[in-house]
């Protein structure tokens, strides 16, 4: 029985998505929900999975292919229950048995430009090469890598002066439009405070030993961060408000994006109803995300909505930046690294961990002095921590 192998049905903000890399060629013998392609969109990768166990009859759409939700991509045929490299006779071998298929005139490229015939993705009717694929394969052969440069010394030049095209991959193209739509689109202006960090790194030190134990994750700084702009969304209820056409729409929730640096680019899970949620919860959002987004994992649902979000340029050492607004939020907040200064505590000019904070806003419904107040009721809760965990 031939089944279709079909792109996964994308949510309503994806249309199309690019066919990286096939793991699987035409005649192996896949698993049920083996992987068999990767697809990336402009949010996440998605791995495709076999339907049922089989044999890779026909691959409809090669590397680097766009399609679109519910489109076919191969075929598997569940009758074969072995590969075909392993039913052919020991006098013919696979590679053989697949020139024998050829037409003379692809039979002719194959041997002009020295291919591995099994290497090539067929699209023909059962999996057979076209002229197409192989110029396909020829082209890609040739062209620079999409997903990653090449780590190889790069080739000599008589000028000595080298350079690289890459082509952008769908997340970076994604970031670099939302980034730009953000500076064109909103009026926005950021403001700035800093932190002293005492109070969450004493707290941080004493539990820690605990919190791991029982929680079985550590206690990080980004809980409190979003504790304490949470609390400070509840005073603010515009901050977390997002602009419709001539509207302001007010939600009622918390859903806070907390980004995510990843070789494929900057991604921002979001983390549902923070209100709800204490500060183990939030730990293992906060981490298991992080992984994800790294291993490229991350599902659709877990990089939709968002009403606020915090990113932290701290990780990376950024003393002071300003963060741009994650259309359609309102604001953002930014993080910085902690660095011991001189400050004045009581008249004493004391050492301190201090934290350069940024809120980034949207000015057409936020006005300066919400911003403002906003920061520094992010301020006071990071400042004296225990009243986050009184509620008070």
């Amino acid at each position: 029985m031939l089944i279709e192998v079909k792109v996964p049905v994308l949510s309503e903000s994806i249309t199309e998505g690019t066919l990286v890399r096939w793991h699987k060629k035409v005649g192996e013998f896949v698993r049920r929900d083996e992987n068999l392609i990767d697809l990336e969109t402009d949010k996440v990768v998605l791995e495709i999975g076999a339907p049922q166990d089989g044999v890779l009859a026909e691959i409809k759409k090669s590397d680097g292919a766009i399609v679109k939700s519910n489109e076919v991509i191969a075929i598997v045929d569940t009758a074969q229950t072995q590969p075909l490299e392993t039913r052919a006779t020991a006098a013919m071998p696979a590679p053989q048995l697949v020139l024998q298929a050829l037409s003379p005139a692809v039979r002719k490229m194959v041997a002009e430009h020295q291919l591995d015939a099994t290497q090539v993705a067929g699209t023909g009717r059962g999996g057979r090469i076209t002229k197409e694929d192989v110029l396909r394969h020829l082209e890609h052969a040739t062209a620079a890598p999409v997903a990653t440069p090449p780590v190889s010394t790069p080739p000599e030049s008589t000028s000595g002066r080298i350079e690289q095209r890459v082509p952008m991959t769908r997340l970076r193209a994604r970031i670099a439009e939302r980034l730009v739509q953000a500076q064109h689109s909103a009026a926005m202006l950021t403001t700035f405070n800093e932190v002293n960090m005492q109070p969450v790194m004493e707290l941080r030190t004493r539990y820690q030993q605990d919190f791991q134990k029982k929680y079985n994750v550590k206690l990080g700084f980004m809980s409190f961060f979003i504790k304490a702009a949470t609390d400070a969304l509840k005073q603010f209820p515009v901050i977390n408000a997002s602009i419709d056409g001539n509207d302001i729409i007010y939600h009622g929730y918390y859903d806070i994006g907390v980004a995510v640096s990843t070789p494929r680019g900057l991604v921002v899970p979001i983390i549902h109803d923070t209100d709800a949620l204490s500060f183990a919860d939030l730990e293992l959002r906060v981490t298991e995300y992080a992984q994800k987004a790294r291993d490229g994992k991350l599902s659709m649902e877990e990089l939709t909505g968002g009403t606020f979000t915090i990113t932290n340029g701290g990780i990376f050492g950024s003393m002071l930046s300003t963060p741009i607004l994650n259309p359609p939020q309102s604001a953002i907040l930014g993080m910085h690294k902690i660095e011991e200064r001189a400050v004045v505590v009581d008249g004493q000019i004391v050492i301190r961990p201090m934290m350069y904070l940024a809120v980034s806003y949207d000015h057409r419904i936020i006005d300066g002095q919400e911003a403002v107040r906003f920061l520094v009721a992010i301020k006071a809760a990071l400042e004296d921590p225990t009243r986050m965990l009184l509620q008070v």
